[in-house]
């Protein structure tokens, strides 16, 4: 719970500093689609399906830059692999289970031409769920925070929003040891939903 707290904190302080010398402020909500996977040698290399749902501000400065915050809630698929029994005592080979994130994109936004923005930056998240069967201990199998580094590209034409966006998890988010990495890697698209405020400062 302190963690969601500091990340939410964090969010709120960012936002209120940067709208103070913004040009334009939006507000939205957006979903979408992730396709990730945990890299690692105990997990499948196969991409599965989750989703994403949130809200955004779009803060806009003199010329081409700006900052995209957004807090996002985050469902995350994977596999294990054929030999996650052997590398964790009782652990279940091909299992399907889901992390769900609260997440925390921070996005530094560049807009070469007026609907293309080019946007990169850091995400943090605090992990929502443990999947309890994944091994056979009273121990999380998962750290409770990720660290992702984010870039990508995102179409503004009106109230249309359409986009895409490449995560490479920064942190080991395995809690079982220390012998083996796990780290989310994937894709998100996604569109706008609702265009909740437009205003100009």
């Amino acid at each position: 719970m302190k963690s969601k707290s500091i990340v939410l904190s964090v969010l709120l302080v960012a936002i209120g500093v940067i709208q103070a010398n913004a040009q334009g402020f939006h507000l939205g909500v957006k979903a979408g689609a992730n396709i990730f996977k945990i890299n690692g040698d105990a997990y499948s290399q196969d991409f599965q399906y989750g989703y994403n749902v949130g809200a955004f501000a779009q803060l806009n400065f003199p010329g081409a830059w700006g900052i995209q915050p957004e807090l996002m809630f985050n469902q995350t698929n994977y596999r294990t692999g054929n030999n996650f029994s052997d590398l964790y005592d009782g652990g279940p080979d091909n299992f399907k289970g889901k992390l769900s994130y609260l997440t925390v994109p921070i996005l530094l936004s560049f807009k070469p031409i007026p609907f293309l923005s080019l946007q990169a930056g850091p995400q943090f998240g605090v992990l929502l769920n443990q999947d309890e069967h994944l091994v056979n201990n009273t121990k999380d199998a998962f750290k409770k925070g990720d660290l992702s580094l984010v870039g990508g590209a995102q179409l503004n034409l009106g109230s249309f929003l359409v986009g895409g966006r490449y995560v490479i998890g920064l942190n080991n988010i395995n809690d079982v040891d220390n012998e083996h990495s796990w780290k989310n890697r994937g894709f998100q698209a996604y569109t706008r939903l609702v265009a909740c405020i437009s205003s100009l400062l």
